[in-house]
């Protein structure tokens, strides 16, 4: 037990390693997204069970043989685990409502925007580009009753390039323009895990001013876990800064 403080230090090493790869492995190119989902519900809160572990039993051995730098060493250990097992305590402690399973969210849910450019051909996607209809629209309004339209006074030609503009500033790329009818196509995705989720945006004259409709749907997964209307809402957010 002379090296505890070093083994639990590299048991930590080798954990964030573990963890980071895990995390943005798809966007290392190591992996699809779901590869690395499935990696996290299999091992991320084992990895963070066994740092924390290894810390707490270093940080108790050498603070016993009064070996304090080796001690906060195991301390320090212990609470990198403590962080990797955050978001489990986090959802223990206070459960949140399970995400609406749904994964096609639009502003318009009569007529919603249709994908033109983008199509099932879509690398990695396992779910259709097609709208599901009342009964989606009905889950949505239940479970995401803000998401609505923008309404802005700017001309459609400016709302499209600031709508272009938007989409850049979060990243986005773009797939397809079409300016003519202030209309495009792009993919967004998380920065976790890397998942990857097809977005139309499409803007029509209105009275004074103009209306911009969008509309984001996963390529994998029944529930998006509440990510296309969080874009949503940071898009016309962020559209209405400018």
């Amino acid at each position: 037990m002379k090296h505890t403080g070093k083994i639990a230090a590299l048991i930590a090493v080798a954990g964030v390693i573990c963890v980071t790869l895990i995390l943005f492995g798809a966007r290392l190119g190591l992996w699809e997204p779901i590869i690395g989902f499935g990696l996290y519900r299999s091992y991320f809160n084992a990895i963070g069970a066994g740092i924390f572990s290894a810390g707490l039993i270093a940080l108790a051995i050498h603070f016993g043989r009064g070996e304090k730098g080796w001690a906060a060493v195991g301390g320090v250990v212990a609470l990198l685990g403590l962080g990797i097992l955050f978001p489990l305590i986090s959802s223990t402690v206070n459960p949140q409502p399970r995400a609406a399973p749904i994964h096609d969210i639009t502003t318009n849910t009569a007529n919603p925007p249709a994908f033109e450019v983008l199509n099932e051909t879509r690398a990695g996607a396992k779910n259709t580009l097609e709208y599901g209809g009342a009964e989606v629209a009905d889950l949505q309004a239940t479970a995401y009753p803000d998401i609505a339209p923008l309404q802005t006074t700017l001309s459609a030609d400016a709302a499209f390039e600031r709508a272009l503009d938007v989409a850049g500033e979060m990243g986005w790329e773009i797939v397809a323009t079409d300016p003519g009818r202030h209309r495009f196509e792009a993919t967004a995705r998380t920065s976790v895990f890397y998942f990857a989720d097809d977005v139309v945006v499409a803007i029509t004259p209105a009275e004074n001013g103009s209306r911009v409709d969008m509309r984001g749907v996963s390529r994998v997964g029944r529930s998006d876990q509440g990510v296309n209307a969080e874009r949503i809402r940071t898009f016309q957010q962020q559209f209405s800064k400018g």
